[in-house]
């Protein structure tokens, strides 16, 4: 018999929940592959992040589709949407609001009011475009939205509305004027995103588009209702015993043995000799949902050993911290965590 209150308690149901994302996620892609060209990879990310409700990550250097790429996906999608340019003078309260003296008559009397004015950050997609040209105090402004999908201010708790995104786009942290995302902040995002330069035809594919006159116009194709109904289906794919244990091992993999916080049972070589800090749990929860969108998006019932391993490198790189000697030697995050993919066993006894 089936629950009245539950849209997925049957095989039956769940498979119709399976097909009808498998084609919102084509139609989506589609639409935002009518303005970008090309980083599938990338696009697929962004939409990973989308449905199983995360913040997404996306660096690169300027004029290479980044923001383009968000603007895209909130034209897409049925949602309220803000933008904040990220820069030095930019305060906190630019970004989560403020409380503003209100006038207003009360029995033919002018009566002062204390008001709270939303700020940007009151949208179901919030682009934060080149966060790292703000101060660390103007970005940690995020931290309780992006954690608690609320903003507090005056003793009082404003909740955002649902659902809600960050996506964020910044500049290598080499380039001037720009500072490095506090290790708190950089662990709420889901995924880190690399994004690279256009190659051949696909440049000359942007080119065509983007000097011709050409117009391009984005359809929404998905709702609020139907991303929340999506993101419920992610969390009810299975995943077996021996695959989690395999994400949770993947995550300790990342934590040195001589750390100060414990760990190292299963840390590789370069992990011990560059990691100062491993990822957090966090990371294990991005990356099982992660590999359960996976699953759902190739037709299958369960998440496998080879989606986790698919995922590892953008839910993993923002999380691991370099000790003094990894950075002096140039190793690079991406290079550790897919050592560790490539040497971790499937089991353990």
């Amino acid at each position: 018999m089936p629950d009245q209150d539950d849209p997925f308690s049957t095989p039956e149901q769940m498979q119709a929940a399976a097909e009808a994302f498998r084609a919102d996620y084509a139609a989506l892609g589609d639409e935002i592959a009518k303005a970008v060209v090309g980083h599938r990879e990338i696009v697929d990310g962004v939409m990973t992040c989308l449905f199983t409700g995360g913040h997404a990550l996306l660096e690169g250097v300027p004029g290479i589709g980044k923001t383009l790429l968000i603007r895209t996906l909130a034209e897409a999608l049925s949602l309220s949407f803000s933008r904040v340019q990220f820069t030095p003078d930019l305060m906190p309260a630019d970004i989560t609001g403020t409380t503003i003296v209100h006038e207003a008559e009360v029995d033919g009397r002018t009566q002062r009011q204390f008001r709270f004015q939303q700020g940007p950050i009151f949208a179901q997609i919030v682009l934060a475009d080149e966060i790292n040209r703000a101060t660390p105090k103007t970005q940690s402004a995020l931290l309780e939205s992006m954690q608690e999908r609320s903003v507090t201010a005056a003793g009082t708790t404003h909740m955002l509305p649902s659902p809600f995104f960050v996506m964020a786009t910044q500049n290598p942290i080499e380039q001037e004027g720009t500072y490095p995302l506090p290790e708190a902040q950089l662990d709420r995002f889901f995924f880190k995103l690399t994004v690279g330069y256009s190659g051949r035809e696909d440049l000359a594919e942007i080119l065509e588009r983007t000097t011709t006159g050409a117009r391009t116009t984005i359809n929404p194709v998905l709702d609020a209702e139907r991303i929340e109904r999506y993101q419920q289906l992610v969390r009810r794919v299975a995943i077996a015993p021996h695959v989690r244990d395999y994400a949770v091992r993947l995550v300790l993999a990342t934590h040195p043995k001589d750390s100060r916080y414990g760990g190292g049972e299963f840390a590789t070589p370069l992990v011990n000799e560059y990691v100062r800090i491993g990822a957090s749990p966090r990371a294990a929860q991005a990356l099982e949902l992660a590999s359960k969108c996976r699953a759902l998006l190739d037709g299958r019932a369960a998440a496998s050993v080879d989606d986790v391993r698919e995922v590892a490198l953008p839910a993993l790189r923002h999380r691991i911290m370099l000790n003094f000697e990894g950075e002096a030697e140039g190793v690079t995050t991406d290079t550790l965590v897919e050592n560790i993919a490539g040497t971790l066993p499937v089991e353990v006894g």
